[in-house]
């Protein structure tokens, strides 16, 4: 199965794809009477959203994270953690440009 591998690339592949998964997930249990533009322009507009919603969003990569740390797999956490510092730094810098 392609996620025990142990490879930096895919830990990138995942580091970008947890993100987006939590961003769907809270705007599928909190958001959803929004359609998803309006959504994502409320977010990119909303400093309070901006770092809650992104907060949120990240946590799906310290959940893959931690999992690929604890089974011994850390190319791949490596991975997930250096595009995690990439998306912070991207909500810090919507935060102070916004």
């Amino acid at each position: 199965m392609i996620l025990t591998k142990d490879n930096l690339k895919l830990g990138l592949v995942l580091g970008l794809l947890g993100p987006i998964a939590g961003l769907l997930i809270v705007y599928l249990l909190k958001y959803d009477a929004f359609t998803v533009t309006e959504f994502l322009d409320n977010f990119i507009h909303t400093n309070a959203l901006i770092t809650s919603i992104g907060s949120l969003s990240l946590l799906a990569n310290a959940v893959l994270f931690t999992i690929y740390v604890n089974t011994g797999r850390d190319r791949t956490a490596k991975g997930i953690f250096i595009v995690t510092l990439v998306y912070g730094i991207a909500i810090l810098v919507l935060k102070i440009f916004n």
